[in-house]
């Protein structure tokens, strides 16, 4: 059954579900309607608009079903990591060996979106001393404590040094409710002195090797800890193996992405590239069905575009944007508004970056984790950026604040301001996307469509010159 590309509600999409079953349609042992998921308690789904794509559903499956898989990996007999905060190192080192699966709790910050706030984890948070002075990740610290969202791993790690002190404090209270963190750190990275050995990283930042130095001996730590986990050492070979099996599922990632931002009409929209920019961090807990799922998109996306069909209007504006949202119906909102995704930052760029396989395993997993842009200084981040616009050509550039999140305080600013310095006649907007948006939607939509509408003004002015 190939149907057009276009947004559907979760009504439809089951009906859809049905009649592709009829047709002959298979699964993985995961699939299923996405209604099924609503009727869970995931009532956000109700308002969220999804591709069409058979893909596209797996996609949605293969993210709403990671609880059941980490239990069915429990049942199995092998060993749980919980990683938090570093966002793509820690799981190169677990899934080396076969016995561990490693998964983020971090994940826990979209639930009252998703269960539009009847999970009650923001409230469980509150009580235990963390209110919403803080990012909502600390909706992980309820997830925690209720023990309904993820079982408690068997091991839990934490990155501290660098990037969010909201994050450090919540995890702080994690210990102090009875669960044990082994600590590590990413230092601040700095730019090498004169006359000091430096490198450069995967991301294009430069380092001091001194640091990297530092960030491996904390790897070493890890490994150790995990090999005892597993019952057997974490050997070269295998984190070989873990590093080649990241990098076929982070090229999968990054061809979706170049694929989106050059072709006309869009062929896949923003709620889904925002699933597709997490997978490469953790796999979904699943490598095998992350890979799988990533390539069957790129499958569906090539033929899109081989077709000249889209979801979008061929003449959307096209935007950059920052920072995760954390309600996800502003995806949808942003296209409503006119404009579409072509490019984003949402914390996880780094994730998609190429792991080197021409050094020492440890030594290119600690290059991956000092790369991370927010491992560096915001002015970093935005001239990161302002490439990344360049390359992809943005016609405008949205910055999404994360409400109480330290580093969101003033790097706003920073990035805004590097960007109207490199580029003075793009357009941008900031906004705050509380975890249910409902009561700011007509302020969301007004700075949004007013973007769209500097940067359609602009882009009839410059074909007008020519």
């Amino acid at each position: 059954m190939m149907a057009l590309p276009e947004k559907i509600d979760l009504e439809t999409w089951d009906a859809r579900h049905a009649g592709l079953r009829r047709a002959g349609l298979t699964e993985p042992w995961y699939g299923g309607p996405l209604g099924r998921h609503a009727a869970d308690g995931d009532e956000r789904l109700r308002a969220l608009r999804f591709d069409n794509a058979p893909a596209s559903l797996r996609l949605w499956n293969l993210v709403l079903t990671e609880e059941d898989r980490l239990q069915e990996h429990r049942d199995q007999g092998k060993r749980l990591v919980g990683a938090m905060k570093d966002l793509g190192a820690v799981p190169l080192l677990a899934f080396a060996a076969p016995e561990l699966v490693c998964f983020y709790p971090d994940g826990a910050w979209w639930t009252p979106c998703i269960m539009e706030c009847t999970d009650g984890l923001l409230n469980v948070a509150d009580r235990l001393g963390i209110d919403d002075t803080f990012c909502p990740v600390r909706a992980m610290l309820g997830a925690f404590e209720t023990q309904r969202h993820f079982p408690i791993p068997d091991l839990l790690t934490c990155s501290t040094g660098t990037a969010c002190d909201d994050f450090t404090a919540i995890a702080r209270a994690l210990e102090r409710l009875g669960h044990p963190i082994l600590w590590w750190e990413i230092p601040h990275r700095r730019t090498p002195g004169p006359g000091e050995e430096s490198v450069t990283l995967p991301t294009g930042f430069t380092a001091p090797r001194a640091q990297l130095t530092f960030v491996k001996a904390g790897l070493e730590r890890l490994c150790a800890a995990f090999g005892e986990l597993a019952g057997h050492p974490i050997t070269t070979g295998g984190l070989h193996r873990s590093i080649l099996t990241a990098n076929r599922v982070r090229a999968l990632a990054e061809e979706l992405w170049r694929l989106v931002a050059c072709a006309t009409p869009c062929p896949l929209p923003a709620l889904e590239m925002l699933l597709v920019d997490v997978l490469p961090v953790h796999f979904c807990s699943d490598p095998a069905e992350t890979q799988a799922t990533l390539q069957e998109l790129v499958a569906e996306v090539r033929r899109r575009v081989a077709a000249g069909a889209g979801v979008l209007a061929p003449d959307a504006v096209g935007v950059y944007w920052v920072n995760p949202v954390a309600d996800l119906r502003v995806m949808n909102l942003v296209e409503e508004c006119g404009a579409r995704i072509v490019g984003a930052d949402f914390m996880f760029a780094h994730a998609r970056a190429e792991v080197p396989v021409d050094i020492e395993p440890l030594e290119a997993v600690a290059q991956i984790a000092l790369g991370d842009p927010m491992a560096g200084t915001a002015q970093d981040r935005a001239r990161r950026i302002g490439r990344e616009i360049a390359r992809c050509r943005a016609e405008g550039l949205v910055v999404s604040r994360i409400p109480g999140a330290s580093h969101c305080a003033s790097e706003g600013g920073v990035i805004r301001d590097e960007i109207a310095r490199r580029f003075p006649h793009l357009p941008v907007t900031e906004i705050e996307v509380p975890p249910v948006a409902d009561a700011c939607f007509p302020t969301l939509r007004t700075r949004i469509e007013a973007m769209v509408e500097i940067a359609r003004e602009r882009r009839n002015h410059a074909l007008r010159r020519h």
